[in-house]
């Protein structure tokens, strides 16, 4: 390529010809499928990137080049963002300044994909550090907010969006004079403008400063309010759904409940009238079906499942994780399968977080409103009257509890309501009050609730079983071993579901069976239990091939079975136990191959191993010794050790939770590893991974109880790590216990009192 160097601070910069139809040439190739000739690109591309004149030719061809198509025009944008992000400090001044000059000058391009782009590349620039010494750029976006050109309006106003969410804390500094002071009020002039983009992007570029209590905002809340307040009924659904955002971000601040509790009178009634609901909303979810049970689910309707690896408490219950990391982060704020975010999640979620804001002080604005909502003849009304209920269970339920024995049993009666939607969303809103349900005596509401529940688990249609299966595990939950009388009825509905469900809700079934073992335990190891709902789970089993991802819920199923069932999971123990260490072979295999030969193989997907690991957890925690005769003819112990330095985290914390586990159940096979394992162990005594360190400690405490004095030679490996997280600040309630329970074993160790070595201390009182 030709380039031209002519100086471009001495005149209006120009491209050589010859050099601009290279440039296009190379555009054009960069978007071919083929591979050979995308590497010729890059490679040019580098050469081309040792010339600053360069980066003209691509500003040149994104803004001057109006007779290219738009694709091209934005990928020279692109590349050119890229070239800024990796090399702007090498740009000549001039090369920058025109850069700049010509970005401003088209920031208002007729294509939507252009404005966009030159958006990209000024905050890309900023964020260089240009913000300082671009001096005209703030004012000159301002300034053209007031062209009467609707796409030099929209293209300032996005880019001043870009540049509010990437620069909001130096907007508000005296590094810049404050320009917010200017640019707040200047915002708010246009949340009443004609264009719904522009309202859009003004409330957006405002709902920026919320987090930070950018002064400015604070100086004109009230204004700010009152705007948002209008705009979250806006016509445009884009626009109420950007303003009812500003809801959702307000409640999570300190400053939620002084600035809005004068306002909640107005702001209620509009967060409750945008629960319903809309036509769109109607259509896309089909609610005029009914009965759509036999009709095959389309794949692409079945999100991406992701194992949660096993995390160890001193009891081993695998329970709610620190930090919410085992949290199911699944609970939508309603039980619609909508993929998009909308009007109605949002508001949904906003008056469930000012719920736990405002707590009981939220009532006397809703209550008025929810007898009417919750008895309409319209249906539509009603279920959003439904929603606003399981919305404010969380955060009103101490104020709710004089109403919800008169409120329960009129939710489980609209469990059997004709229309389908109204079906899913009263199971989702009961199981928010299923705490509340189980603390009253089982024949008052668990028990018709309990059997509703399992009526819509069977139900025609396939959203209301799905939304029946997740409200009965959160039942199932709260319960536990409350639900031991009824188990005979409850397995026999949950095994004819079986054979009844479409693949989707067949992964949400195997959810409700594991988490009925994880409730009821040893209680389900009866022959009768055992003889309903093994076969089933069995030839799910026998289907699945070793790369079919619907392994990872019925591998976690049968995980909390085993568990549960102890002895009586032997019968089917050793075919399992196979299959799990042959799982772990392979994905081990293939990320051997992948990291010799990446151009070859795939990268292996380390779920199938993680999942297999916890399996082999639950059956040595279930069955104990009985699974010495498995561990004895399998080569565990080895591939234990290449998975306890697997550099997936997820990957080491199930290790520990098994090694503690075989630990436990068969220590001869462990002992002969113990001096290669336990320097591995020490290592990941690291709480920047908490739950891997959780799981290293417990499994050290677990071997510590087994070696006794034997463990004497090992102590000086974990013993001062074990130390300094008790004594690190924020150490999660669960960490702490193991690793202050641990650290006690092995100062004993060091000095074994007589006849106490192998004594189990428990909690520390000082925890």
């Amino acid at each position: 390529v030709t380039l031209c160097v002519c100086s471009p601070c001495r005149m209006e910069w120009q491209p050589d010809e010859q050099g601009l139809q290279q440039v296009l040439q190379l555009l054009k190739d960069s978007q071919s499928p083929n591979t050979a000739t995308q590497r010729a690109v890059q490679q040019k591309l580098e050469q081309l990137n040792q010339f600053p004149d360069f980066n003209n030719y691509l500003i040149f061809v994104l803004t001057r080049l109006k007779t290219e198509d738009e694709p091209t025009r934005s990928l020279s944008g692109l590349i050119l963002k890229n070239n800024v992000k990796a090399h702007y400090q090498n740009f000549p001044p001039a090369v920058a300044d025109f850069i700049k000059q010509e970005c401003l000058n088209n920031i208002g391009d007729p294509s939507p994909l252009i404005r966009a782009t030159i958006g990209i590349l000024i905050t890309t620039i900023t964020s260089k550090g240009e913000l300082q010494t671009w001096p005209e750029l703030l004012p000159q976006l301002c300034n053209l907010l007031n062209s009467e050109d609707y796409n030099t309006c929209e293209g300032s106003f996005g880019a001043l969006q870009k540049i509010c969410e990437d620069s909001s804390e130096l907007l508000e500094s005296d590094a810049l004079n404050r320009p917010l002071n200017i640019m707040i009020p200047k915002f708010l002039q246009f949340f009443k403008h004609c264009s719904p983009k522009i309202r859009s992007h003004a409330i957006a570029c405002v709902n920026q400063f919320i987090i930070g209590r950018a002064q400015a905002l604070m100086d004109n809340i009230d204004t700010f309010i009152e705007y948002m307040l209008q705009r979250t009924q806006d016509p445009d659904e884009n626009v109420s759904l950007e303003a009812c955002e500003f809801w959702l971000t307000l409640a999570e601040q300190p400053i939620c409940k002084e600035v809005l509790s004068g306002h909640l009178v107005q702001l209620i009634p509009i967060l409750v009238n945008g629960m319903k609901y809309s036509e769109i909303d109607i259509i896309l979810l089909k609610g005029d079906v009914e009965e759509d049970e036999a009709v095959p689910d389309s794949e692409q309707d079945i999100k991406p499942r992701f194992h949660k690896s096993r995390t160890v408490t001193l009891q081993h219950e695998g329970g709610e994780g620190e930090e919410g990391e085992d949290i199911d982060e699944d609970d939508d704020d309603d039980d619609d399968t909508l993929s998009d975010w909308n009007l109605r999640k949002c508001s949904a979620a906003a008056l469930d977080v000012l719920a736990n804001v405002f707590r009981d002080e939220l009532l006397p604005h809703l209550l008025p409103l929810l007898k009417g909502l919750l008895f309409s003849p319209d249906w539509v009304t009603k279920e959003s009257g439904i929603l606003v209920l399981g919305a404010i269970a969380e955060g009103c339920m101490q104020g709710m509890v004089p109403y919800l024995p008169e409120l329960l049993p009129h939710l489980i009666a609209c469990l059997c309501d004709k229309k389908a939607l109204v079906r899913s969303i009263a199971c989702w809103t009961l199981s928010r009050y299923a705490h509340w349900v189980v603390s009253q005596p089982p024949d008052s509401h668990l028990k018709p609730l309990m059997t509703e529940l399992l009526k819509r688990i069977l139900d025609g249609n396939k959203r209301v079983q799905e939304a029946a299966c997740s409200a009965f595990a959160t039942l199932e939950e709260e319960a536990c071993t409350e639900l031991v009388p009824y188990l005979s009825f409850i397995l026999d509905t949950l095994v004819f579901a079986f054979g009844k469900y479409q693949h989707k809700n067949l992964l949400i079934l195997y959810d409700a069976i594991g988490t009925l073992a994880d409730s009821v335990g040893h209680h389900l190891n009866q022959p009768e239990y055992i003889q309903k709902l093994m076969p089933p789970l069995i030839a799910k089993w026998n289907e699945l091939k070793d790369e079919d991802k619907d392994l990872f819920p019925l591998l976690e199923c049968l995980s909390s079975v085993a568990t549960a069932l102890q002895s009586g999971f032997l019968p089917y123990c050793e075919p399992v136990y196979q299959r799990c260490v042959t799982l772990v072979q392979k994905t081990l295999a293939q990320a051997m191959m992948y990291n010799q030969h990446p151009d070859q193989y795939e990268a292996p997907d380390k779920d199938f191993m993680i999942v297999a690991l916890d399996l082999l957890s639950g059956l040595a925690e279930g069955l104990g010794g009985s699974v010495d005769q498995l561990v004895a003819r399998s080569n565990i112990m080895t591939l234990l050790f290449q998975c306890m330095q697997d550099p997936m985290p997820e990957v080491r914390q199930s290790s520990f939770a098994l090694l503690g586990d075989l630990t436990k159940a068969c220590f001869p096979h462990v002992k002969p590893c113990i001096a290669e394992f336990m320097p591995i162990l020490g290592l990941n005594l690291n709480p920047e991974f908490i739950s891997v360190c959780n799981n290293a400690t417990w499994a050290i405490g677990e071997i510590a109880m087994q070696m006794g004095a034997d463990m004497q030679p090992y102590v000086g490996l974990v013993l001062n790590n074990l130390v300094e997280i008790i004594n690190r600040p924020n150490t999660p309630k669960t960490l702490l216990e193991n690793t202050g329970t641990t650290a006690l074993t092995q100062t004993r160790m060091l000095n074994p009192p007589p006849h106490r070595q192998n004594h189990y201390l428990g909690s520390s009182p000082l925890l």
